[in-house]
């Protein structure tokens, strides 16, 4: 069915993909991190 070499293509393929999620959900805390800060800091002083 598949062969080693298919199957290690498989495997770093999703390495891969699971790599390039991995920094734009690092990017996107990076950059939204201090909006959700004080979006929190907003509603504990509120309440």
């Amino acid at each position: 069915m598949f062969n080693m070499k298919e199957r290690g293509q498989g495997l770093v393929e999703y390495a891969l993909i699971l790599v390039l999620v991995a920094v734009v959900v690092i990017a996107a805390l990076t950059l939204l991190g201090p909006t959700i800060a004080n979006i929190f800091s907003t509603i504990n002083a509120s309440l």
